[in-house]
C-alpha cells in the first residue's frame, strides 16, 4: 500500500521555528521526516509526497530520507501550493492509479498503531475511511480553534467542517482512500471548494464516507507554536520505560532527558552515545586506582554521570527512530565491560598488597571470561545463519581451559593469566565487529 503525504504548505504559524515548516526540526528529526517513519512503524513503505513551497529544498531532502531510511519516496509538484490543500490530493491522481492508499498530513504526528489497523479495514470501490477521534471533550491534543469536525452516525460521515456546530468526532487528518476521494475532490471543485473537507463532504453526500475511530491513540495537528510544543512534550514523555528501576525514575530519567533534548539536535549517533557512557565509566575506574579519598570521589561522581549518560543513548534512539537489535546489545556489551572495570577499580583501590599485577590479570581475565559467555550466543546465531553448518573461528571455554592447565602445570600463572585476558577480551571485540560489520 502506498502513503500519499500532504506536504506543500508554507506554514506561516511556525515561522519562527523554520521557513520551511516540513523541514522544521522537532526534537531533532524534520517534522516530514516524523511523519514518514511513523507510517513505516506502522507498514509503509512506500510514499508519494506533495511539495509546493521551495520544493527544490524539500525534494532534496526527501532524497536523503529515502536513502538514509530504505523507504521508497516519489515527489509530486503542486504549483498552486498557496491554495487549498485538495488541490494538492488532486495533483496526485495520475500517480496513485488505482487501488487503495493511505492520505496523511504532513504536519501530523500520529500513533502508528493507528496505520497499522486502519490498513486492515475493508474500503469499497469510490468509499474513502476518516481516522476519527470521539473524544471531543477536554481532548489536550486538539486546538479547538483550527480542528476540524466531525458528525459521525451509524460509522459513516454524515457533516464535516470547521465550524460545525453539531459534531461528535475530530478529523485526525489519517484516511483510507480509493479513487473515490478524487472523484469528490472534482466534485466540490465544481462547486469552488478546493477544500479536502469539500472533498470528503461530496464523498459522504454519496454515503461513501466511512468512519474509523482511533480509539485512545495519540494524533496531533502541529500547525502551531503551542501544538509544536505539546508534541515535543509528548515525545520526551515517550523515552521513559516501565522497566526503569527507582534511580532510573527518580534521578537518572530527569537529568537524561534534560541533556538529550539538547543532543538530539547534534549529529550523534546512540551508539556514540553509549560510547560516551563507557568512556566516563573507564575514566572513573581509573580515578578509583589512585589512593585516598580524592580518587574515590572523583571515581564516584564519573560513574553516576557515566549512569546518566547511559539513559541518553535509548532515549535519542527512540527519538530519532533509529533503535536496533545491534545497538541494544552493543550497549549491553559496553555495560558489562564498565561494570566489571569499575568493580575491579574499587577492588584494586581497598586491596593493599605490593605486587597488584596477578590482582589485575586476574580480574581483566575473569571480565573477559564472563564477556566472552555473554557475546557467544549472538555471535553463534550470526554464524549458523551466514555459514549454514560450516565451521567458523571461534575461541572459547576449550581454549580457556587448556590455557589454565598449562599454566597450573608449568607455573607460570601470571603470563598465563595475561594471555587469557588478552585472548577473551581481544575475541570479545572481535564478535563485537563482525557482527557490526554485518548488520551494517
Amino acid at each position: 500500500m502506498k502513503a500519499l503525504i500532504i506536504a506543500s504548505g508554507q506554514g506561516l504559524r511556525l515561522k519562527k521555528k523554520g521557513d520551511i515548516k516540513p523541514l522544521i526540526p522537532l526534537l531533532g528529526l524534520p517534522i516530514l521526516e516524523r511523519v514518514i517513519l511513523c507510517a513505516r512503524e506502522g507498514g509503509i513503505k512506500d510514499f508519494l509526497v506533495v511539495v509546493g513551497y521551495r520544493a527544490d529544498e524539500v525534494e532534496a531532502f526527501l532524497e536523503g530520507v529515502s536513502k538514509r531510511r530504505g523507504v521508497r519516496i516519489r515527489t509530486i509538484r503542486n504549483e498552486e501550493w498557496d491554495k487549498e490543500n485538495g488541490l494538492s490530493v488532486l495533483k496526485a491522481k495520475k500517480a496513485i492509479g488505482r487501488g487503495r492508499f493511505l492520505l496523511l498530513m504532513g504536519d501530523h504526528l500520529f500513533d502508528p498503531s493507528i496505520v497499522k489497523r486502519l490498513s486492515r479495514e475493508k474500503v469499497g470501490e469510490g468509499e474513502i475511511i476518516l481516522a476519527i477521534d470521539r473524544r471531543v471533550r477536554g481532548n489536550p491534543w486538539v486546538d479547538m480553534e483550527d480542528v476540524t469536525r466531525v458528525l459521525v452516525e451509524e460509522g459513516r460521515i454524515r457533516a464535516i467542517g470547521k465550524d460545525l456546530d453539531h459534531y461528535n468526532a475530530f478529523d485526525t487528518g489519517i484516511f483510507l482512500c480509493t479513487s473515490g476521494i478524487f472523484a469528490g475532490l472534482e466534485e466540490s471543485l465544481k462547486r469552488g471548494d478546493t477544500t479536502l473537507s469539500g472533498g470528503v463532504r461530496a464523498v459522504a453526500e454519496k454515503g461513501r464516507a466511512k468512519a474509523f475511530d482511533i480509539q485512545d491513540a495519540f494524533w496531533i495537528d502541529i500547525d502551531t507554536e503551542r501544538a509544536f510544543h505539546k508534541a515535543e512534550g509528548f515525545l520526551m514523555e515517550g523515552v521513559r520505560k516501565a522497566t526503569d528501576g527507582p534511580v532510573s525514575r527518580f534521578i537518572n530519567r530527569p537529568l537524561s532527558t534534560r541533556i538529550t533534548k539538547r543532543l538530539v539536535h547534534r549529529d550523534l549517533s546512540p551508539n556514540q552515545v553509549s560510547l560516551l557512557s563507557f568512556f566516563l565509566a573507564l575514566l572513573g575506574a581509573l580515578f578509583f586506582l589512585i589512593p585516598g579519598y580524592s580518587g574515590l570521589f572523583l571515581g564516584a561522581i564519573l560513574t553516576q554521570m557515566a549512569s546518566i549518560i547511559d539513559g541518553c543513548d535509548g532515549e535519542i534512539a527512540r527519538l530519532k527512530h533509529m533503535e536496533s537489535d545491534f545497538g541494544g546489545w552493543f550497549d549491553a556489551v559496553l555495560d558489562r565491560y564498565a561494570d566489571a572495570f569499575l568493580i575491579m577499580g574499587l577492588t584494586i583501590h581497598a586491596s593493599r598488597a605490593e605486587d597488584m599485577l596477578p590482582l589485575f590479570l586476574g580480574l581483566l581475565a575473569i571480565t573477559g571470561t564472563f564477556m566472552n559467555s555473554y557475546t557467544a550466543d549472538k555471535y553463534d546465531g550470526l554464524m549458523r545463519r551466514l555459514l549454514k553448518g560450516r565451521p567458523y573461528l571461534r575461541l572459547g571455554r576449550d581454549v580457556r581451559l587448556f590455557i589454565i592447565s598449562i599454566g597450573a602445570l608449568t607455573g607460570k600463572v601470571v603470563p598465563l593469566l595475561l594471555l587469557i585476558a588478552l585472548l577473551m577480551n581481544g575475541e570479545t571485540l572481535r564478535r563485537v565487529w563482525v557482527i557490526y560489520r554485518e548488520r551494517y
